[in-house]
């Protein structure tokens, strides 16, 4: 297992981090087996969306914005970030992709992104772990 510590510079957004996961997956040298990405915290997530231009992770931020507003929940009242958390939760903190000859088995039009809900932040830790079959 190896962490990716990235910096995030808005309250919500999507950061691509394939790069990096495909680096920690050749470091690794396993062939054939599963890379799982997982964001440490409870106000992150992790997904695999479309990497043609911003205008997907946009949408993702501005439809998660509509179904969970900021600023309704009970747990507002702790630190205001009861928005955060659900967002987080819809999402989900990992996804896990297939290793064939050492290559991630995302398409063409897949990214990996970690998606910050409570930012900014200047240390995000994402745990990638990879596994040979």
């Amino acid at each position: 297992m190896e962490t990716i510590h990235i910096t995030t510079t808005s309250r919500e957004g999507l950061y691509d981090i394939t790069d990096r996961v495909r680096e920690v997956v050749r470091r690794s040298g396993v062939g054939d087996g599963i890379v799982n990405v997982y964001a440490q915290g409870a106000t992150a997530g992790i997904m695999i969306q479309e990497n043609w231009d911003r205008s997907v992770q946009n949408d993702v931020v501005a439809l998660l914005r509509k179904l969970i507003p900021r600023g309704v929940w009970e747990h507002d009242r702790q630190d205001g970030n009861g928005d955060s958390h659900l967002k987080a939760g819809l999402v989900g903190p990992s996804e896990t992709i297939p290793l064939t000859g050492g290559e991630m088995g995302l398409s063409r039009w897949q990214n990996i992104f970690f998606c910050e809900f409570d930012g900014p932040r200047r240390d995000r830790s994402i745990a990638v772990t990879v596994i040979g079959g």
